[in-house]
């Protein structure tokens, strides 16, 4: 045997295993920094997400109560509806400025009658405490019920938003001193009718199921309108984009054959799901309002334009799933005897189903969530004042949508609108709470383990 047959002999162990040398120092303590980074990041984005849900709920809760003065108004018979016959075309002609005194009168003779002294030389200018949007109020209710007319009958009527400012702790003392609507006395005032009965702030039902106001009166503003404007989109956008989607992803999966037309659909795909949603906007002003002659600011044309802002996200993620099965379900289901067609929508569909049912959601909260293309095409805030009287009117009708809704209120001058605002952002959660809980259903519903 030669030399350079000959084993070498091996360098003997002179360290035990049970002890840590430098280079394993090192290495563990470079595991524990990199665990110790990662229990940091997780700490900071809980920190900051507390932060977040703290100032929501903290700014947004007080729009969900209001003030109230609950007062008796008499209609006089004399003033709305002089002919005696109770025909509503008749008492159409009587304005708010004729039902606006019979208000103010109510409200001085209440005060007198608990004892409440007026601190102004002109007794009407108590009516400041009230919102704008009252005299349309008791109208309404009168022409909604002319047998009315003549009695007296207990109104609850809004308070202004500086009243209503103030019993929140929006409205101090001193902020009023450069107010022209509402001094201090006013709020003198206001504490005495709390300490009375006639005023008292409570849930305001109106703020979810009221229309937007003008920017005199916040007070009246509700979100209810923006919310089936968006409930209705979601539905176009569900109907089409879900269906397009899917279909277009098993084709390119499974059907397509790899070429350079292929591949130049791939890529557009991926380029689109980047492209500004403001863009989308503007394709939809010019092909479905200007070209098509739809309905401005209607939830149908909303709805279209978020279909082709979700459509390659909801493609992007359905193939990402038809990926994630494995080969072998489609090789088991082809060997058997089943065509492509059946080994796809028998086999490899249902088990993709959690993915896709994840990235449809992911899209749909995207879409819920868009203001900028809904304000290109008329979807802005105050363009309905009713609910829909039905399926069609809902989808053709003009309305606006939450993000929008909260996007006025937001750069409106008046603080009781921001505040609105923080309220309509609680809402505008949990309709994304509501899709993601039902999206963790579908999942557990369809998923299947291999």
């Amino acid at each position: 045997m030669s030399d350079a047959n000959a084993q070498t002999p091996q360098p003997r162990q002179t360290t035990s295993l049970y002890v840590e040398d430098a280079r394993t120092k090192r290495r563990n303590a470079s595991e524990a920094r990199f665990k110790a980074f990662g229990i940091a990041a997780i700490g900071a984005g809980l920190l900051f997400l507390v932060a977040l849900l703290y100032a929501i709920i903290g700014n947004g809760l007080p729009a969900f109560k209001q003030t109230f003065v609950t007062i008796p108004v008499e209609l006089v018979e004399a003033k709305l509806d002089k002919s005696g016959t109770r025909d509503i075309d008749v008492m159409k002609k009587v304005t708010t400025f004729g039902y606006k005194p019979l208000v103010t009168n109510s409200l001085v003779a209440a005060l007198e009658d608990n004892g409440i002294e007026i601190p102004f030389a002109k007794a009407t200018d108590v009516g400041d405490i009230l919102s704008a949007s009252v005299a349309a109020q008791v109208r309404d209710t009168v022409l909604a019920d002319p047998a009315l007319v003549g009695k007296t009958v207990e109104f609850r009527l809004l308070a202004s938003s500086r009243v209503d400012g103030y019993f929140k702790g929006r409205v101090t003392r001193e902020a009023l001193a450069r107010d022209k609507n509402l001094d201090a006395e006013h709020l003198d005032l206001a504490d005495q009718m709390v300490a009375a009965g006639l005023m008292d702030t409570s849930f305001n039902i109106d703020f979810i199921i009221g229309a937007d106001a003008s920017e005199s009166r916040p007070e009246q503003a509700g979100i209810g309108v923006a919310m089936m404007g968006s409930f209705f989109m979601m539905l176009v956008v569900l109907a089409l984009s879900l269906p397009i989607g899917v279909a277009a992803s098993i084709y390119l999966e499974e059907f397509a054959s790899q070429n350079r037309l292929t591949d130049l659909i791939e890529v557009n795909i991926s380029n689109l799901a980047a492209v500004p949603s403001i863009v989308f906007g503007i394709l939809g002003l010019a092909v479905f309002i200007q070209f098509a002659h739809l309905p401005q600011s209607a939830p149908l044309v909303g709805g279209l334009v978020l279909t082709l802002m979700t459509l390659p996200t909801i493609i992007i993620s359905t193939r990402a799933s038809l990926k994630a099965v494995p080969p072998s379900i489609r090789d088991a289901a082809l060997g058997v005897g089943a065509s492509k067609m059946q080994a796809v929508f028998h086999h490899v569909l249902p088990l993709a189903m959690p993915g896709i049912l994840t990235g449809t959601i992911i899209g749909l909260a995207q879409a819920l969530g868009e203001t900028a293309p809904l304000l290109l095409i008329g979807m802005v805030g105050y363009v309905a004042s009713n609910m829909p009287d039905g399926v069609a009117s809902g989808f053709l009708d003009p309305n606006s949508a939450m993000p929008a809704q909260i996007y006025e209120w937001a750069k409106r001058a008046d603080p009781a609108y921001y505040e609105r605002a923080w309220g309509g952002i609680i809402i505008l959660l949990v309709f994304l709470m509501t899709m993601n809980i039902i999206a963790v259903i579908l999942r557990r519903r369809f998923e299947r383990r291999w």
